[in-house]
């Protein structure tokens, strides 16, 4: 190495974060909030210009569907976003789609949640056992037979796959969707999602355990899931909201828990998840090999 030059390492690289907007998404600020007080970077940027090769998804770590409710959920949530995603080529001619599965065999993470996560199931890309991104399970109207806007409690599946998850027992975060039940195609599919770890999130009741009794499960979901993995743990999906629980006073009952216990912890468990895939994948960069810049020179 020439004399006087700093080695450069991978681990010094931020970990930067795409988050898409447009077409009725609405949680894009939140959900770049919770990137930055995790210590990463973020880009916002329209679906447009993804779509339209002005951005391109391969120089983000993460991609991020966030919640809304793109194109009015006229024809069910997240169905016109993911037929743009699986049918609309990009100037490399490829699909958005077949960029998306690129990104994640390079290593890099997908994350949807609320209307995101509904965009991923009907691309395919969850759970995506056949690796043909065929649609495998959906997610559709509550049980309740309305639109329902509460606070959750969730069981985290000690087996998940999900370094955004990692650690983590429980979460309390709030859901605000109409279509959030988890319908899967068959029993096979149901097995597998089982006995592979899959359904990484599960509601349950005050107690911590898994429950399907309403309210605690709010939209009647099959398997109590409130969110799913693919079978590497790269492709992450979540009906509730954890960029909405950033900091305990997001929190409706944050008085009465900041006077019962003054040292209760400032950061609202949502966070939790945002800090976890940051240090993760900086980790990941401190454990590999150091490129050597374009000027140095090996002696």
């Amino acid at each position: 190495m020439v004399s006087g030059q700093e080695p450069q390492t991978n681990n010094r690289q931020p970990v930067h974060a795409l988050v898409l907007t447009g077409f009725g998404i609405n949680c894009e600020e939140e959900l770049a909030a919770a990137y930055r007080l995790a210590g990463g970077e973020v880009t916002i940027v329209h679906f447009n210009q993804v779509l339209s090769g002005e951005t391109s998804i391969h120089d983000y770590d993460v991609l991020n569907f966030p919640g809304g409710f793109s194109f009015g959920d006229d024809l069910g949530s997240g169905v016109v976003m993911a037929n743009k995603v699986r049918f609309r080529k990009l100037p490399s001619g490829r699909t958005l789609l077949e960029e998306l599965s690129a990104f994640i065999e390079a290593g890099n993470y997908v994350v949807g949640i609320c209307n995101g996560f509904q965009m991923l199931v009907k691309m395919g890309l969850l759970p995506d056992f056949a690796g043909q991104q065929e649609r495998e399970v959906t997610l559709t109207h509550n049980a309740s037979g309305r639109y329902e806007d509460r606070w959750v409690r969730l069981a985290v599946n000690p087996n998940n796959r999900s370094p955004f998850l990692k650690g983590l027992t429980s979460l309390e975060v709030p859901v605000r969707h109409g279509e959030g039940r988890l319908v899967i195609r068959d029993e096979e599919i149901r097995s597998r999602i089982l006995a592979e770890g899959l359904n990484c999130l599960t509601y349950c009741d005050a107690t911590g355990c898994e429950t399907e009794l309403y309210p605690h499960n709010p939209n009647g979901a099959e398997l109590n899931c409130a969110g799913l993995t693919d079978t590497t743990g790269h492709v992450f999906g979540l009906m509730p909201h954890p960029e909405a629980f950033l900091s305990l006073y997001n929190h409706p009952d944050w008085t009465r828990r900041k006077r019962l216990d003054p040292a209760v912890s400032e950061e609202g468990d949502g966070l939790k998840l945002f800090r976890n895939i940051v240090e993760h994948i900086s980790q990941s960069r401190a454990a590999q090999p150091a490129e050597a810049a374009p000027n140095e020179v090996s002696l």
